[in-house]
């Protein structure tokens, strides 16, 4: 996935329901920050969003251009629409929204380390991966994310699990 792709998929979303503001919330978001991301970082084919100014509708978009959609079948990825609830921010991720404008539609990215805290509350595997890349590269700062971990929305022994991933990422990469 490349910002290219991204706006092709935006632009279309904004065709089926006249918004023109997105907010990108996934691995994706990546593609806020940098343009040309390490490959392990945009291998996600779904683009998790939402309508800026109207998360709820951001559902009548699946038919169109969802997962199993004519859309997809053509460009080989689709949109994922989500909750601005959904994953673990830390407080304050809606102030570090990064905006890159596209003329036709505008795309809001969570600011990578935001992303990155929920990814290590999650902690799958294809997450992992995620953030090793970035830490290798400098796009993710581990130093910013254990500060900003604390204060994201956690169940029963999320936050425990999470920093002790943090921990292990610092010593595996203090080690090479």
């Amino acid at each position: 996935m490349n910002r290219e792709q991204l706006h092709a998929l935006l632009s279309e979303a904004r065709k089926q329901v006249q918004h023109a503001e997105f907010v990108i919330v996934g691995s994706l978001a990546i593609l806020g920050a940098v343009a040309e991301p390490p490959r392990t970082m945009v291998v996600s084919i779904d683009v998790d969003t939402y309508l800026k100014n109207d998360p709820q509708r951001t559902g009548e978009l699946v038919q169109a251009l969802g997962q199993g959609s004519a859309f997809e079948d053509e460009h080989g990825y689709y949109l994922d629409p989500v909750s601005p609830n959904l994953p673990s921010f830390p407080e304050g991720w809606q102030d570090r929204l990064v905006q890159i404008d596209f003329g036709d539609v505008k795309a809001f990215f969570v600011e990578a380390n935001d992303v990155a805290v929920s990814k290590y509350m999650r902690g799958e595997d294809r997450d992992l991966r995620w953030l090793l890349a970035g830490l290798k590269v400098g796009l993710i700062d581990l130093d910013l994310i254990e500060r900003r971990v604390g204060s994201a929305p956690a169940l029963d022994g999320e936050l425990a699990a999470a920093r002790k991933r943090i921990a292990q990422h610092r010593k595996r990469l203090g080690a090479s």
